[in-house]
């Protein structure tokens, strides 16, 4: 059972920086090592929800790649991108042209996407948000991106029993629900243009999933701390940005609070590598019953794992609006609006 310390933080702390966490503990063979380190880890994500991690383990090697065929692929013509169009697939894999996806007020989002997710076998059973990916068929795109992937994915796992054990959990709590989970990948192209400063990249909101491992390549993110005040995100070496998302928040009953973000402020030519974190598609997302007790009740509804993400994205990506509005797919029962969750962080009112 969670302490009353921990029960007592449901709200983040007004924040001016992110904290910096050493992941590598995670990896010790020593479960009283693992134990500490999960410590720290769970500290940052319930006072800002937004902290970097060091000592991940993952090879600059494969960053350097990604980072390479990235640039390569967005510096093609439009018309070369777009016969890999998100709208051709049909488990949400492809490129994303600018103004495809608009999270706030229909302002158009200043940036272009290429989006990859666990790349499930043909012969499986496929589901709106996973299956197999379509891939750029430029050399050594799939090979080196899917590196990546899995080396992300493996950390990942690691971060889900880190967050476990913080919460007083078994180690295996959340991790046993991960196996071809619909975790994806985003390869985000931020453009500089001069004339254009002031445009958003990306307007705020909450990420679906449980957690978004980031490694971005120039300054522009800010977060929302607790007192309403959002704050910048500068680049540290070797580290990754990590964000509570929806799921989280729902799982830990509100210990961890997904955290609004935004990227604002483009002022260099910029790449972005979210892999979003979730558990296997018909997980059934709800408060973990060892955090409940009379004084600490449930406050989240269940929701299923793979539809809250089929229905955040649905509301925000042009392509999937028109299939919704053709009668060509329909919402999943019980879909929550944009930004239902993030709220029990925010102290006073929050504005984009």
């Amino acid at each position: 059972m969670a302490s009353e310390e921990l029960r007592a933080r449901t709200t983040h702390s007004a924040f001016t920086s992110l904290p910096v966490v050493d992941v590598s503990g995670l990896f010790s063979a020593d479960s009283a090592t693992r134990k500490e380190t999960a410590t720290h880890l769970g500290k940052g994500a319930k006072d800002a929800g937004f902290l970097y991690i060091t000592g991940h383990g993952v090879p600059q090697a494969l960053i350097d790649r990604l980072v390479a065929r990235t640039q390569e692929y967005f510096a093609q013509p439009l018309e070369d991108k777009m016969r890999h169009y998100i709208g051709h697939s049909s488990n949400h894999s492809g490129y994303v042209p600018e103004g495809e996806e608009q999270f706030d007020s229909g302002a158009i989002d200043h940036k272009e996407a290429y989006d990859l997710g666990f790349d499930l076998d043909p012969r499986a059973e496929r589901r709106p948000m996973l299956g197999p990916n379509q891939w750029a068929d430029m050399p050594g795109f799939k090979e080196d991106v899917k590196a990546y992937y899995d080396a992300v994915l493996a950390l990942g796992n690691q971060l889900f029993k880190g967050f476990a054990l913080a919460l007083g959990l078994p180690e295996d709590g959340f991790s046993r629900y991960v196996t071809t989970p619909p975790s994806q990948l985003r390869l985000v192209h931020y453009p500089f243009n001069p004339d254009a400063a002031d445009r958003p990249g990306i307007g705020a909101h909450t990420d679906y999933e449980c957690f978004t491992i980031l490694l971005p390549t120039a300054p522009g993110l800010e977060v929302l701390n607790g007192a309403g005040e959002w704050i910048d995100v500068p680049l540290v070496d070797g580290a990754f940005v990590i964000n509570i998302g929806d799921m989280l928040e729902v799982l830990s009953n509100g210990m961890y609070v997904a955290t609004s973000h935004r990227v604002r402020k483009v002022a260099e030519e910029r790449y972005s590598f979210p892999l979003f974190c979730a558990c296997d598609y018909d997980t059934v997302i709800a408060p973990v019953p060892e955090l409940l007790s009379e004084s600490a009740p449930a406050r989240y509804e269940p929701v299923r794992c793979g539809d809250h993400l089929f229905a955040q994205t649905v509301q925000t990506f042009g392509y999937l609006k028109r299939r919704l509005e053709t009668g060509e797919l329909s919402m999943p029962e019980g879909a929550r609006g944009l930004a239902s969750f993030g709220h029990q962080g925010r102290k006073q009112g929050e504005t984009a």
